[in-house]
């Protein structure tokens, strides 16, 4: 017995999970961050880190509405605002596209609201930026 706890014991953590856990963590208080400076600015959140059953669906970081408007963010931790978007690829914007369709679809009162899609960076030290519809402003 002492053979095989001693050999759990000495297993070493992968550093490369150890990084995956440390943005995993950051992102999370990234998006905490985040919902409190869309609160700050009139926004309500609706959901954080919402994952529809849809299939290409990809997980959207915070749903808010504001006005007749509902708001799809995607959350990027990154050194500047030209970073941030350039990490929000075509692909991830297909399935957060169709994230949004189905977060929608699950809610007509929704329906009649206009939508964008927007990015919230944030960087050590600064205050996080919010960019509204993003996706055309990197177009």
């Amino acid at each position: 017995m002492t053979g095989a706890r001693s050999a759990i014991q000495q297993k070493k953590p992968r550093p490369q999970l150890n990084r995956k856990l440390a943005a995993l963590a950051r992102g999370a208080r990234a998006e905490i961050w985040a919902a409190l400076w869309l609160r700050l600015k009139g926004y309500k959140i609706l959901a954080r880190r919402h994952r529809d059953r849809f299939p290409g669906a990809g997980e959207i970081d915070i749903i808010a509405k504001k006005g007749g408007v509902v708001a799809f963010i995607e959350v990027k931790t990154r050194k500047d605002a030209a970073h941030a978007l350039a990490a929000i690829t075509p692909r991830q914007r297909r399935r957060l596209e169709k994230g949004a369709e189905a977060f929608l679809a699950a809610r007509p009162a929704l329906s009649r609201l206009g939508v964008r899609f927007d990015a919230i960076w944030l960087a050590p030290g600064r205050w996080p930026h919010h960019m509204i519809d993003a996706w055309r402003q990197a177009e």
